[in-house]
């Protein structure tokens, strides 16, 4: 059996150590391969030709998303899925527009990963069960009603690591968003639910079930 060649592209080492050991232990995949920005990805895509590119969204410089569109454009044959920790629709439908064949979340299991690269490989396309979920309801029309549809999905995102109790600092590290960016999305929340602080905004987010 050929083996299946593979670019890790995100700009968290750990992650990537961690993908690539898992990778590694699996016979038919090599790693050709690793990527910390997007302009590297689109070089080394270019340059090695993988199978299977593993595309994170959100890193320095060109984003995961338009890396994909020109890795696509230039080398259609080789398949990208994207894996991330975003779920929201605007992501999921802007990996699919720019020609990703997979989007899993960050945190799936081996044997999701492992379908989904051979999937890929094979010029088929899969997404993991959470995302099959979300496109099944978009395109069904019964999306579920969203609790504040006035807050945009990053807005809802850290409203509700607010009523979990997390600070600014906090809310940046785990959504890898700079301060001045999430203290621009609270003070939109704050606007929207027309609160004039954070304890209201933890009231009025729980009364709502989150946190």
């Amino acid at each position: 059996m050929d083996s299946i060649r593979l670019l890790i592209a995100d700009d968290h080492t750990l992650f990537r150590d961690g993908v690539r050991a898992l990778l590694q232990s699996i016979p038919e995949f090599q790693v050709v391969g690793e990527a910390a920005t997007g302009e590297q990805v689109i070089q080394q895509a270019q340059a090695l030709q993988p199978d299977v590119v593993l595309m994170d969204i959100q890193m320095p410089g060109v984003n995961g998303i338009e890396a994909t569109r020109r890795i696509v454009q230039t080398s259609p044959h080789i398949g990208i899925i994207v894996v991330t920790m975003f779920q929201d629709d605007d992501s999921v439908f802007a990996a699919m527009r720019a020609g990703a064949r997979g989007y899993i979340l960050k945190g799936a299991d081996q044997e999701e990963m492992v379908r989904a690269i051979r999937a890929a490989a094979n010029g088929e396309a899969l997404f993991g069960p959470e995302i099959a979920k979300r496109l099944m309801n978009f395109f069904s029309g019964t999306k579920p009603p969203q609790i504040f549809p006035e807050l945009t999905e990053r807005e809802r995102e850290i409203l509700q690591f607010i009523a979990q109790g997390y600070n600014n600092a906090e809310i940046s590290d785990k959504l890898f968003l700079a301060p001045k960016t999430v203290r621009n999305h609270i003070s939109n929340i704050f606007s929207k639910l027309q609160v004039a602080d954070r304890a209201q905004a933890i009231i009025k987010a729980r009364d709502a079930g989150l946190g």
